[in-house]
């Protein structure tokens, strides 16, 4: 029998749990079509979701609908802008009402988001995102058919990005992180909401940042009645940060907007409100400060928020005479009086003012003092200001918990007043500016990671006039390196409050620069957990002139002496004009831009050498000695030009790939070491001729191009003794080259053979011979260059043709001969002889003449066969 019970409690199961599983196949797509119909009957944008799932599992014993992915993107006048997008949208329900017919709308009894974001924004006209709903016509009669009934007993949202951004009045709040829970009965017509909540609150206004990220919780019980659309705050407890805060008092909406009457304050008058204001990062445990005195904030809100009036409010933040004092720093912070109030008593939001009645405080004996008055913070800001004190910067970290590596120190001091409004700001108008008084600091040091080496500002004064803040002195040191500054800022509360562009126009004096002083190598970690270096960026906030002059400015391994120039720096750029400097013997001239403001750095140089050592030049500047390696064996000046341009790298240095431009230049007084040159040494061993040392560089002018990784050489003449040797061709910055050196020789460099057959000539025949070509072809690298030439085919061929002109020569001198012999001695003279021999036979005169012209040919044909013979 048991057996028989187990067996059907287990068949009966099975049947539930696979009526379970199968259920959401035959219910998914009655579920996806009425989420749709809900969404698109309701709604006037654009509906999207991933997918609809139905579960009797997740939240069982109820049914779970999950949309995935759902968004809601706007029309005009806010197309393709997303009003709503969820992670995930869960909505619970009782399985039987998956099994209600059509027409019959299905009861939600809870729902929850997560990973959402809802953007609310109000364009320059006025008009907001959020109007989506279908509008009606008159005469149309409303569905009979409702999807979904809302019967919501609770809800939750987790992880949700809440914007509001108002484009007319310049503010922005965001809520993010918004975790939030509701319990309550929906399903009646007034109700208590149990809630609980917890954000990060950022707010900006007129481009000021008033709130960033600052932690708020609120758990309330709302007691909620829809018909009247009151909410009224019965039970709770708000954080700001660790600011406790109470309220009361009820919102409820109205037609036109909604009317507040409320009222909120510390439930406890301990100063420790006051820190529990301040970030904990900043602030530290407060629970263990030693606290004095008071501090309270204490407001109201009465009246109608509509498109014309804000309700009016009443807020006061005080403290009198009041002290805090960590345990575990030597010094407190003593004498706190904070008056203040936030008032608006018309419901006109450009009535709003703020009073500063009193900030002060003291740390030992230096006590600081502020106050400020702001009105018509709606159209145009008047602010009216005064600071007048002294802070020991050292005390700062010794009765405040800031978290610095190096402790600051120094000495501010300042007495200031300041009168203003925003539109002169925002115009630049700067005689409606009421400027007063002075700022100083003294012996000021700073260490940090983004600098090199500790910065000390021996000291600095600031003179606050009507129309300008002048910096009338600046003394600083850091590292090897001084600094002295003065000049005017003319736009100084654009750029405090309206984020506009910072002018100036400075003078710069400095006895010694150190660039590596002022630099420090920034990294940034890639998610794989590799370093990087990041290039270096000119400020896109700065509009400033900078009139610099340097005894010595130390970049590199480089000594530049007499530095002058004027910088411009605009638009995320240096203009350098007219900079001059001592080097390498001589000066050199720039004028250009560097720009950072593109993904890649830019550089557009004109530089000037005049009468600079060329050896240490092409050897000292490493893009130069790319340009022109060869450049470094040459001793002597150089007066140049060069134009270049391309891309810089991270640490601002050129890429010389990129590079681009020519260079002009012209040699005084130089000579060549070929011994420190593997070219010129293998080119000297090629050439027997050829002595380096020798050659006639004096008013060489050569003309280089640059273009691609390739330097192009203009072919140009030089002198070496009587030959003219022209260089030409091109080399790329990798050191690989191809150059044409041509030599006009004359015959008499060629060799001892092609010298002996030279000397067989008469001088009048040797003039004759002309000059010889000689090419030598430069290839390979300048560390192992490959040299080809034809001078043994130049040398084989004069040999030749010399040795022909001596045939030729006694060829007609025998043939004249033969001829003589031929006609018979006719047209000869023959000398008569000046004895007689007395053993010969006596001859005839015609007898001797014939005997003689015998003598000469026989001469003659043993010249000309002989030679030949012994040739063979």
């Amino acid at each position: 029998m048991l057996k028989k019970i187990l067996k059907g409690i287990g068949i009966f199961l099975l049947v539930v749990i696979i009526a379970l599983a199968a259920a959401p196949f035959l219910f998914k797509d009655k579920i996806k079509e009425l989420v749709a119909k809900t969404l698109n009957e309701n709604v006037n944008a654009t509906i999207a979701f991933k997918d609809v799932d139905l579960s009797l599992f997740k939240s069982f014993p109820q049914a779970n609908v999950s949309i995935k992915n759902l968004s809601i993107v706007t029309k005009a006048p806010f197309e393709n802008d997303t009003l709503l997008y969820s992670g995930e949208t869960n909505l619970t329900m009782s399985v039987k009402e998956l099994f209600k017919g059509d027409g019959e709308a299905m009861n939600l009894e809870s729902f929850s988001t997560i990973d959402g974001i809802v953007n609310i924004i109000f364009n320059k006209d006025g008009v907001g995102n959020f109007d989506i709903a279908l509008k009606e016509a008159k005469d149309d009669k409303p569905s009979d058919s409702k999807p979904f009934a809302l019967n919501i007993q609770n809800y939750e949202v987790k992880n949700l990005k809440f914007t509001y951004k108002d484009e007319g009045s310049n503010m922005k709040m965001v809520l993010d992180s918004i975790n939030h829970q509701g319990k309550g009965n929906f399903a009646a017509q007034k109700l208590d909401l149990d809630t609980k909540t917890t954000a990060k609150l950022s707010f900006d206004m007129e481009k000021v940042n008033y709130m960033n990220n600052v932690t708020i919780s609120l758990d309330a019980i709302l007691g909620i009645d829809l018909d009247k659309g009151k909410y009224e705050f019965k039970d709770n407890k708000a954080l700001i940060n660790k600011l406790p805060l109470e309220f009361n008092g009820f919102v409820q909406m109205l037609e036109a907007g909604q009317t507040f009457d409320l009222t909120f304050k510390t439930p406890t008058s301990d100063f420790k409100n006051f820190l529990g204001l301040i970030p904990a990062v900043y602030s530290g445990d407060i629970e263990k400060v030693k606290t004095t005195g008071q501090f309270s904030v204490d407001g109201k809100v009465k009246g109608n928020l509509t498109e014309t009036t804000v309700p009016t409010f009443d807020i006061k933040i005080a403290s009198n005479n009041a002290s805090f004092q960590y345990p575990d720093l030597p010094k407190g912070v003593k004498n706190i009086i904070i008056d203040t109030h936030i008032i608006n008593e018309t419901g006109l939001m450009n009535d709003t003012y703020v009073n500063l009645n009193k900030l002060s405080f003291a740390i030992d004996q230096d006590v600081f003092n502020a106050k400020a008055n702001i009105k018509n913070l709606a159209t145009n800001a008047l602010v009216d200001a005064q600071l007048n004190g002294v802070i020991n910067l050292a005390n700062v970290t010794k009765a405040y918990p800031v978290k610095l590596d190096k402790p600051l120190t120094g000495i501010l001091k300042a007495d200031v007043k300041t009168k203003f409004d925003m539109k002169s700001v925002e115009t630049s108008q700067y005689q409606n500016i009421q400027n007063s008084g002075t700022a100083s600091i003294t012996g000021f040091n700073y260490e940090g990671p983004e600098m090199a080496k500790p910065f000390k500002i021996i000291q600095a004064n600031v003179a606050f006039n009507p129309n300008h803040i002048e910096l009338s002195k600046f003394d600083a040191k850091t590292g090897a390196s001084d600094l002295q500054v003065n000049g005017t800022l003319d736009n100084f509360y654009g750029f405090l409050f309206k984020n506009q562009i910072l002018k100036g126009n400075f003078s710069m004096n400095a006895t010694k620069l150190v660039v590596s002083d002022f630099m420090s190598p920034t990294t940034t970690t890639t998610p794989d957990g590799n370093k990087t270096a990041e290039a270096v960026k000119i400020p896109s906030f700065l509009d400033c002139t900078i009139n610099a002059k340097a005894g010595t400015v130390v970049y590199d391994n480089l000594n530049l002496k007499n530095v002058s120039g004027t910088m411009l720096i605009k638009d995320e750029a240096v203009n350098l004009n007219n900079l001059k400097m001592d080097i390498f013997g001589g000066s050199i001239g720039l004028t250009g831009t560097v720009s950072t403001k593109g993904k890649t750095p830019k550089f557009n140089m004109n530089l000037g050498l005049n009468a600079v050592n060329i050896s240490e030049t092409f050897t000292q500047l490493d893009m130069l000695k790319s340009i022109a390696p060869i450049a470094g064996v040459v001793n002597g000046k150089l007066n140049s030009t060069i134009k270049l341009s391309g891309d810089l790298q991270q640490d601002m240095t050129p890429s010389l790939k990129t590079i681009t431009g020519d260079l002009i230049g012209e040699l005084l007084s130089t000579t060549i070491n070929e011994k420190n040159s593997t070219l010129l040494s293998s080119l000297d061993s090629k050439i027997s001729f050829l002595d380096f040392s020798k050659v006639n560089l004096n008013d060489i002018k050569a003309a280089l191009s640059f273009d691609n990784g390739k330097v192009n050489v203009k072919p140009f003449d030089l002198k070496y003794q009587d030959i003219t040797i022209n260089v030409g061709g091109t080399h790329g910055f990798d050191q690989t080259m191809n150059y044409n050196v041509k030599f006009d020789v004359p015959a008499k460099y060629l060799g001892t053979e092609v010298t002996n057959l030279l000397a067989k000539l008469t001088p009048a025949d040797q003039t004759k011979i002309e000059n010889i070509p000689i090419t030598a072809l430069l290839g390979g690298n300048f560390s192992n260059p490959k040299i080809t030439t034809d001078m043994k085919q130049a040398t084989t061929n004069l040999a030749t043709q010399l040795v022909k002109m001596q045939k030729d020569k006694l060829v007609n001198q025998g043939t004249n001969a033969l001829k003589d012999l031929l006609n018979g001695g006719k047209g000869n003279n023959p000398e008569t002889p000046t004895a007689t021999d007395t053993t010969k036979t006596p001859t005839t005169p015609k007898e001797d003449v014939k005997n003689t012209v015998k003598d000469k040919a026989t001469d003659a044909l043993k010249d000309i066969f002989g030679k030949k013979k012994k040739k063979e």
